[in-house]
């Protein structure tokens, strides 16, 4: 933990600017994630529990189909954005903003021109979790229990 999950509609894995780099997007986010402090300064995510995964959509309808865009001449081709963070219980209320925060920036700047030039959505939220149950089995942690 924690995981950054990004679903996506297929139509954004073509070259900018109708498209998005999305392993830039994942390192950019990852980094966002990892310049995250607490109150007292203190990174929030430990750097070998980081992960950002970001899958498009094998199927996907959004909105109208397209025809408010047509009427709009923005075209059909919508494109939707899904970004889930999901984090351990235990970090305050401060922290959820602060994190949550610093992802939309990222995200607004990374998708500036998609959100200038086209149809598209994009939803970002964080979720602190309850687990029922949590095994980790790990051989990146100790790459970074000296930093």
């Amino acid at each position: 933990m924690p995981h950054l999950v990004i679903l996506y509609t297929p139509n954004l894995d073509q070259p900018a600017p109708e498209g998005v780099d999305m392993a830039s997007l994942c390192r950019a986010l990852a980094d966002t994630m990892l310049a995250v402090r607490d109150e007292q300064g203190k990174q929030v995510f430990p750097t070998g529990g980081t992960r950002v995964l970001a899958y498009p959509a094998a199927h996907s309808a959004v909105s109208d189909g397209g025809a408010a865009g047509i009427a709009a001449g923005l075209g059909a081709d919508y494109a939707f954005v899904y970004m889930n963070l999901r984090m351990a219980q235990g970090r305050s209320a401060l922290v959820h903003q602060r994190v949550g925060e610093a992802l939309n920036a990222c995200v607004k700047e990374r998708f500036a021109a998609q959100l200038a030039q086209r149809p598209i959505g994009i939803t970002v939220q964080v979720d602190e979790g309850h687990e029922v149950f949590d095994a980790k089995n790990s051989s990146l942690h100790p790459l970074f229990q000296n930093k």
